[in-house]
């Protein structure tokens, strides 16, 4: 048997939703779904096997939540998210009391992407 687990987070905003997740983050938008215009949008967004859906429903999720993504190629990962411009986020790699690097970075909805690099990739 073979498993993904694909994290759905609240969002508010379309357009603020997009630039975090696809100019900062560097994700790409895989599909989006309206049950009609002026409705809230789901959609989902992804790099590589990283992929998470983001929902305007209020009833999908709860606002402010954290997920945990660990990562291959972690400074590569870090240092392109750095280069890219945001002024809401400039996150920085920090040691956690598990032993592994990390870094976090806070979305406009207020949940939370702490990356983590482990010794075991």
């Amino acid at each position: 048997m073979e498993f993904q687990t694909i994290p759905i987070l609240r969002i508010f905003d379309e357009d603020k939703a997009k630039e975090f997740y696809l100019d900062f983050l560097g994700m790409q938008l895989d599909w989006e779904h309206r049950f009609e215009a002026g409705m809230p949008i789901y959609m989902q967004v992804s790099n590589g096997e990283f992929v998470l859906h983001l929902s305007e429903h209020s009833g999908d999720c709860t606002p402010g939540s954290k997920i945990f993504v660990r990562v291959k190629h972690f400074e590569k990962w870090f240092e392109a998210i750095n280069a890219r411009p945001y002024k809401y986020n400039r996150p920085t790699i920090e040691m956690a009391s598990w032993g592994d690097r990390t870094f976090t970075v806070t979305d406009p909805f207020s949940n939370r992407l702490l990356f983590n690099e482990t010794k075991e990739m």
